[in-house]
């Protein structure tokens, strides 16, 4: 199906798969690190950023944004590319590197290894701030205790951030019409079969929405060690683009 991206450099295709509520800005602290080794394709996933909903009676689910990831790159003719992804993205590139599709595959902070109470721990916080977006005022979060307030579950250094990102970030997840249900299918959330292509599980070292001991599940599920990555959140690329670039180079 079409879905709206951002294509940047040249050689092989890195796929790149943003979680549930964000969209492909949240690639844009190392989208140029990348672009230098790679062609870079960032994507919104149906319902979320700006790509179309997905099409009426197929339901939103980690493996049927799995499905969209597919059919998108087969649409733009890319075969088995590397694929990187962040939270859902990361299942879903773990989904893809099970299917065989791709050629290999970068998990960071992943969903689906989770105990049941972290599930519903993830879930309540995520409406929590799905509210929160949908009713404050975008121009607060120019005041940095409100932006630390407001991102302070998802980054390890909220204070850093550039307001002007976060309010389009804030904006893409009050306004994701893939939201609800998407959320919603995480009670039913499995990890996925073993993987047929080289993969990497990384982990944020102060995660606070799928803390880091859900990495020792990860790590006994893979059968290797998981990578944490010092410093970082849940959502590292805003942490320490640097390292984030090189966890995802080494596999690309």
């Amino acid at each position: 199906m079409e879905l709206a991206f951002e294509r940047r450099g040249t050689g092989t295709p890195l796929i790149l798969v943003h979680g549930i509520g964000h969209h492909w800005q949240g690639w844009l602290p190392v989208l140029d690190r990348l672009a230098a080794r790679h062609t870079v394709i960032a994507v919104d996933l149906p319902g979320f950023g700006v790509s179309p909903e997905l099409p009426p009676g197929i339901p939103y689910t980690a493996e049927s944004l799995a499905d969209a990831v597919e059919s998108f790159c087969a649409r733009l003719g890319i075969r088995e590319p590397a694929v990187a992804g962040n939270s859902l993205g990361g299942y879903i590139a773990l989904e893809l590197a099970s299917r065989g599709v791709v050629r290999s595959a970068v998990a960071l902070s992943p969903v689906a290894f989770w105990s049941r109470a972290e599930l519903l721990y993830c879930q309540a916080m995520l409406r929590v701030m799905r509210a929160t977006a949908r009713s404050m005022p975008l121009e607060r979060l120019e005041n940095r205790y409100l932006r630390t307030a407001a991102a302070g579950l998802l980054v390890a250094h909220p204070a850093r951030l550039d307001p002007t990102a976060l309010m389009a970030a804030t904006q893409a997840l009050g306004s994701a019409p893939g939201f609800e249900e998407t959320l919603e299918s995480f009670g039913g959330l499995m990890p996925p079969a073993p993987a047929k292509v080289p993969f990497t599980i990384a982990w944020g070292e102060h995660d606070r929405l799928l803390p880091r001991r859900q990495a020792v599940r990860a790590a006994r599920w893979s059968g290797q060690r998981v990578k944490l990555m010092k410093g970082c959140g849940h959502v590292p690329m805003s942490d320490d683009p640097e390292l984030v670039a090189r966890v995802i180079l080494e596999s690309a």
